[in-house]
């Protein structure tokens, strides 16, 4: 029925730049051939079986598939098919949230207005009495975060003092800035995926002199506070319950025929491309 695309991660897969170190990790279950090329990827599928029922799966951008059982979650009721193809990145930021340590009357902020960090804004908010501001550079998010009902500002104008801060922009700017925003003792967690990109970290200054904490956020393991009690499969059906927010629409912005995907991926992977996620249509 649809997919979505993934923009952070499958640019990096467009690319070619998956570090050969981490390939066999960064394979999805209807993956086809290896990186970098030729290779099928993709992983936020909304599809209906054969006997009816609607599901999401993490499988490629394709017009069918065949998937084990266990490898399909049915949508909760409720949840339009379209919307769905944000669990995965739902998954994501419900991941960093626990990893985050994250809770009431917190203050947080969340550095990179791309959609996962603000599915992770958006979460943040539910925390009763969480003070939640999102940032970035783009002034046009301002418009997102207010339909999500988040406090937006510009990094000039970012307030500090934080008890968790969300890095999600992907750049070494973003990191430098999630670094200062922090108080004291407080925890920088980094959501962005470089692939084979170095990025120079601010660790001198006042780094160690504040206690600073910064821990990886990453949704192939569930987080270490959960892992004994929840499965993958538990933390994807409570992704697709959590989507059943009709705000959450914002964050689709483009659609794109599936026939049309080859010639419109450069447009939509290019550094820099405007609005959020694309979803493509079957």
């Amino acid at each position: 029925m649809w997919t979505g695309l993934s923009r952070g991660t499958e640019r990096l897969v467009f690319e070619g730049r998956v570090p050969e170190a981490v390939a066999e990790r960064m394979r999805v279950p209807g993956q086809g051939g290896a990186f970098s090329f030729p290779v099928k990827y993709g992983y936020c599928a909304v599809a209906e079986t054969e006997e009816g029922e609607r599901v999401f799966a993490l499988q490629p951008h394709q017009e069918a598939f065949n998937a084990p059982r266990d490898g399909l979650c049915p949508l909760p009721e409720g949840l339009p098919p379209r919307r769905a193809v944000l669990a995965a990145n739902m998954e994501t930021a419900l991941n960093s949230l626990w990893d985050s340590g994250a809770g009431p009357g917190d203050r947080i902020a969340v550095v990179g207005g791309g959609v996962v960090g603000l599915l992770v804004a958006h979460l943040c908010a539910g925390l009763p009495g969480a003070e939640v501001c999102l940032i970035d550079r783009d002034p046009a998010r301002a418009e997102t975060a207010r339909a999500l009902r988040v406090a937006f500002a510009l990094p000039e104008a970012a307030p500090r003092e934080a008890d968790i801060v969300f890095h999600a922009s992907a750049s070494a700017a973003g990191l430098s800035l999630a670094l200062s925003l922090a108080g004291d003792e407080g925890t920088i967690v980094e959501l962005s995926w470089y692939g084979t990109d170095a990025v120079a970290a601010p660790l001198g200054l006042a780094f160690h002199a504040r206690r600073l904490r910064l821990v990886a956020s990453q949704v192939g393991a569930v987080a270490a506070s959960r892992r004994p009690r929840w499965s993958h499969r538990r933390r994807l059906a409570k992704a697709l319950d959590l989507l059943r927010d009709d705000r959450l629409d914002a964050l689709l912005t483009e659609e794109v025929a599936f026939d049309a995907l080859p010639a419109a991926l450069p447009r939509l992977l290019a550094p820099g491309a405007p609005g959020l996620c694309t979803v493509i249509r079957y």
